[in-house]
C-alpha cells in the first residue's frame, strides 16, 4: 500500500469500527429495553447486532463497559429534564409543578427501560452501580426543588423526603400505572403532599 493511501485506509477502518460499535450498542439498548440487562446474553446481543461474539468482546471486554455505552447512548436519545431550567422558576411551588410534569412525562417515555433496570439492579451489582448516575441526578433535582422553601428543622427534612418521594420512578409507576391516575393528577397529588409535609404535623395519638 502506498503512503498516500494509508491514511485513507486507516480512516475507513476506524469508521467501520465505529459503525460496528454503534450497531452493538444499539442492539444492547433494544435488548435491555425489552428483556433487561440481566437477561441479555452475549450470544443474543451478537445475533441482534449481526456480528460474532468475539466482535462484541473486542469492543466491550466486560459488562461494565457495555452498560456504560448503552446507558450513554440511551440517555443521549432520551435526555433527562434539565433541573437547571427549573432553577429559573422563582416560586417553589410552581417550580415543583414544572419539574414533576417534565419528569413524569419522561418516565412515561422510558418506563420499560426503567422497570428492567430497577428489577435487575436488585440482583446485579453492575446494574446497581450503573444507576448511580441516575440517583445523583435525582439528588440534584431535590436540591433545586428545595431552594426557597422556608421550612426549617424537622419540617424541612419532611419536605425534602416528600420531594424525593415525588421524584422517584416507583412513585410515578404506582400512581399512574397501578392506580390509574393521569400524570397531571399525579403531579397535583405529589405537590399537595410536599406542601402538607411542611406543616406542623402532630404525631397521631395511640388508640
Amino acid at each position: 500500500m502506498s503512503d498516500e493511501k494509508r491514511p485513507y485506509r486507516m480512516k475507513q477502518r476506524a469508521e467501520s469500527q465505529e459503525r460496528t460499535r454503534l450497531r452493538i450498542t444499539e442492539a444492547a439498548v433494544e435488548l435491555h429495553g425489552s428483556v433487561g440487562p440481566a437477561r441479555t446474553s452475549i450470544s443474543a446481543l451478537a445475533q441482534r447486532a449481526g456480528v460474532r461474539r468475539s466482535t462484541v468482546y473486542r469492543h466491550f471486554p466486560d459488562e461494565p463497559s457495555l452498560l456504560a455505552a448503552c446507558s450513554a447512548h440511551f440517555v443521549s436519545r432520551n435526555p433527562y429534564p434539565d433541573p437547571g431550567a427549573w432553577a429559573a422558576v422563582a416560586d417553589p411551588d410552581q417550580r415543583l409543578h414544572t419539574a414533576l410534569r417534565e419528569l413524569y412525562g419522561h418516565y412515561g417515555r422510558v418506563a420499560q427501560m426503567m422497570e428492567n433496570l430497577l428489577r435487575d439492579a436488585a440482583t446485579e451489582p453492575v446494574v446497581q452501580a450503573q444507576l448511580a448516575g441516575f440517583r445523583g441526578y435525582l439528588e440534584a433535582c431535590t436540591q433545586v426543588l428545595m431552594a426557597g422553601r422556608r421550612s426549617r428543622g424537622r419540617a424541612r427534612r419532611r419536605v425534602e423526603a416528600a420531594v424525593g418521594h415525588a421524584l422517584a420512578f416507583p412513585t410515578w409507576r404506582s400512581l399512574v400505572r397501578e392506580q390509574g391516575l393521569s400524570e397531571s393528577d399525579a403531579v397535583r397529588l405529589m405537590a399537595a403532599l410536599v406542601n402538607a409535609a411542611g406543616g406542623a404535623a402532630q404525631p397521631a395519638k395511640p388508640l
